[in-house]
């Protein structure tokens, strides 16, 4: 069977990654990996390189972003995805049995969207969610009704993909995250390796924070901006903050800039990652105290490190939560007062809601009952 992984930055490619390697490790499928959006960008970190070092060949790469990230940029780079995969798709659509796309990104919309009229079948994977702080959450509604499988974390997302396919629950399957796939067979680094390998010493007291723009207001993002700098001077006399790089979202740029100057400013105390990688991200996040921010991955992944988070904003909104994630608006004295109740509770067992036991099996089974 012929399959193909749609892959537009470091956030999918570290949840695709156990399945790519399943499916290359298996004779029944041949595996192209399509490679696109910030995943060629120098600016945010030339992450193909990753998929490179994983040991993974990149069949095929298409170059569409833009350097700048205002609303008139995203709209633009998402033209041009949209352009470049028609040519894409119009010599290789006939290549391919079934093509992966993963989760809720502009780029992946455009890439999918443009192979509609070539009548490719998509897989979807994390269908059926909600993010009412992003645009994202349109299209990864979008890109689920493109679609002819679905891979879906839970039971309510299952229920969620079945009204959007007009009842059709044949080619739902309730996989559970891919992502949490990786925690189960990924050996993580100790402290010493950690540090070996970052210069980052995590024997200090530290929090991992990724904070992305909202792109649904974006209008409040200088405000969200200048709230997140005040909380960060105030934690940074405490703790060392790892801040991981936002996502190539509408005034990403603003954010990204103004934690690279904290970062100079503060070297001792603020460090800066442009993009740690499955590995380490997941090394990071078991050995710091909390994680802090409105990432996916603090929704998803946290729990299955016993991890709480401060999920600021409005960004995650509407996904399903476990009882680690505390959530706040974008205002000072309640991020704090959140951080202030990790510090009194500390840590302890969690359950994650969204593993299911072997999220890659699952998938693959379903691949080879269609045959």
């Amino acid at each position: 069977m012929r399959i193909a992984i749609l892959t537009s930055s470091r956030a999918d490619y570290g949840i695709y990654k156990p399945l790519i390697r399943a499916l290359k490790e298996d004779a029944f499928f041949h595996v192209s990996i399509i490679a696109f959006g910030t995943h060629l960008s120098p600016f945010h970190g030339h992450t193909i390189d990753e998929i490179i070092h994983d040991g993974f060949t990149v069949d095929h790469r298409i170059s569409s972003l833009l350097l700048t990230d205002d609303e008139q940029a995203i709209s633009t780079s998402m033209g041009l995805t949209m352009v470049k995969f028609a040519d894409f798709w119009a010599t290789h659509a006939a290549d391919f049995d079934w093509i992966f796309c993963l989760g809720d990104r502009f780029e992946m919309f455009a890439a999918v969207m443009a192979g509609l009229s070539f009548g490719i079948r998509f897989a979807h994977i994390h269908g059926g969610e909600t993010t009412l702080g992003a645009i994202d959450n349109v299209f990864r509604h979008s890109i689920t009704m493109a679609s002819q499988l679905h891979f879906v974390a839970t039971p309510s997302f299952a229920e969620k993909v079945k009204i959007l396919m007009e009842g059709n629950a044949e080619n739902i399957v309730v996989s559970g995250a891919l992502g949490l796939d990786n925690l189960k067979g990924m050996p993580l680094l100790d402290k010493d390796a950690f540090y070996r390998k970052w210069q980052i010493d995590l024997s200090v007291p530290s929090v991992l924070i990724t904070i992305h723009p909202e792109t649904v207001t974006a209008s409040h993002n200088e405000t969200h901006l200048k709230t997140i700098l005040s909380v960060l001077n105030e934690l940074k006399e405490r703790y060392q903050l790892i801040i991981t790089m936002p996502n190539a979202d509408t005034n990403g740029s603003l954010f990204r800039l103004a934690f690279q100057e904290l970062g100079m400013k503060y070297p001792e105390k603020i460090k800066i990652i442009e993009n740690f990688g499955t590995q380490s991200y997941f090394s990071c996040m078991k050995h710091v105290l909390f994680m802090l921010g409105n990432t996916s991955s603090g929704i998803i992944e946290a729990a299955s490190l016993n991890k709480c988070v401060v999920n600021i904003g409005d960004r995650q909104k509407g996904r399903l939560t476990g009882e680690n994630v505390l959530h706040v608006p974008f205002e000072k004295n309640s991020i704090l007062s959140a951080v202030a109740d990790i510090e009194s509770n500390g840590v302890h067992e969690i359950e994650n809601i969204y593993f299911n036991g072997g999220a890659k099996d699952k998938i693959i089974d379903k691949l080879k009952s269609l045959r």
